[in-house]
């Protein structure tokens, strides 16, 4: 056996032997809870990961699945629906960590009680048995900056927006930008990491704000999923489609528009209805106490064999491969 594979299976058994040994394990229920907490309620990226969680829920009727999230993208209000449902009593926690390090503390405290915790976008999650990622996040960020480079000619002003400055996957997918821009000498990083929040009408006033300031800016890179329709609206609105380019992560439906006018020049994406189902498939196998192997098949689009290694604390990392890009030739292949 190599290893790796060893070591693979030792952070599996590892994972198995945190749930069957923590102290005041969970009163058995009729049917296990998996509880899916996201960053933010009521926009179209974790209303179509609700989808995912819904599905999983119909094809494996043994658990009880479901969803909720903050009105608003505030990780203290995520940690109070997080601390919520531990004192609730589920089984299996599923998050989206709005910051992942404010959620340290309260997931170690719900291992400790025999929770199952698996997270999504926050590879440096310590205290998770799993972490689910859709691809490699270096990767990724690099795949974006290297369309917008193209689109700019490899020359020029750009920025860069993350949701926080606490998401992990934002800060991860801008710096491999800034790494793969370090090729053209002639492109200007300007005002990096603007926060957004995930809102667009927010991100439409500071994307405005960036345009006064610098009226020769070429390039915007985005990370959280309203980031291009905000920053498309004001590249739109100023009659700059066309002169300045803007690639970031967005869903197909809500884009189309901006895509078809020029004004979002591509858009990078997973499935999110895929991670929701790839989390909780990940969590049931945990509740279960079966393996979570390289190699394994969740049984979803994008996680059929995926990569799966020792994260840097207590849990795995799962990694699929179900990155996209597309632009306006090719965004309607994937209409959601």
């Amino acid at each position: 056996m190599k290893a790796t594979t060893k070591k693979i299976l030792a952070g599996s058994v590892m994972a198995a032997a945190l749930l069957a040994g923590s102290a005041g394990v969970l009163v058995a229920q009729e049917k296990p809870v998996i509880a899916t907490v996201v960053k933010i309620s009521g926009i179209p990226w974790f209303d179509r990961l609700e989808t995912g969680v819904k599905a999983f829920q119909e094809a494996n009727p043994d658990v009880e699945a479901s969803q909720s999230g903050p009105a608003t993208a505030d990780s203290a209000q995520q940690l109070q629906i997080v601390n919520d449902l531990i004192a609730k009593g589920v089984n299996a926690l599923a998050v989206v960590p709005m910051d992942p390090a404010v959620l340290e503390g309260t997931f170690q405290r719900a291992m400790e009680r025999g929770i199952v915790v698996v997270t999504h976008e926050a590879d440096n999650q310590i205290n998770t048995h799993a972490d689910v990622e859709a691809f490699d996040n270096d990767e990724y960020g690099a795949a974006l900056n290297a369309r917008l480079a193209e689109c700019m000619g490899n020359a020029g002003k750009w920025t860069t927006f993350v949701g926080s400055l606490g998401s992990r996957t934002h800060i991860q997918w801008v710096t491999a930008g800034e790494n793969n821009a370090k090729q053209h000498p002639d492109m200007e990083l300007v005002d990096p990491n603007n926060e957004s929040f995930d809102d667009a009408n927010a991100t439409y006033e500071k994307a405005k704000e960036i345009l006064r300031k610098h009226p020769d800016i070429k390039g915007f890179q985005t990370s959280a999923g309203n980031d291009v329709l905000g920053v498309g609206r004001a590249i739109d609105e100023a009659g700059l489609t066309g002169k300045v380019c803007l690639v970031g992560t967005g869903l197909p439906n809500p884009s189309a528009d901006l895509l078809e006018s020029g004004a979002i020049t591509a858009i990078g994406f997973w499935d999110p209805q895929k991670a929701g189902m790839a989390m909780n498939a990940v969590a049931k196998l945990l509740l279960e106490k079966k393996e979570v192997t390289d190699g394994i098949d969740l049984g979803v689009e994008g996680y059929n064999k995926v990569s799966v290694k020792q994260g840097p604390g207590k849990g795995l990392l799962v990694i699929g491969n179900g990155m996209v890009l597309a632009d306006k030739a090719t965004y309607k292949d994937h209409l959601f």
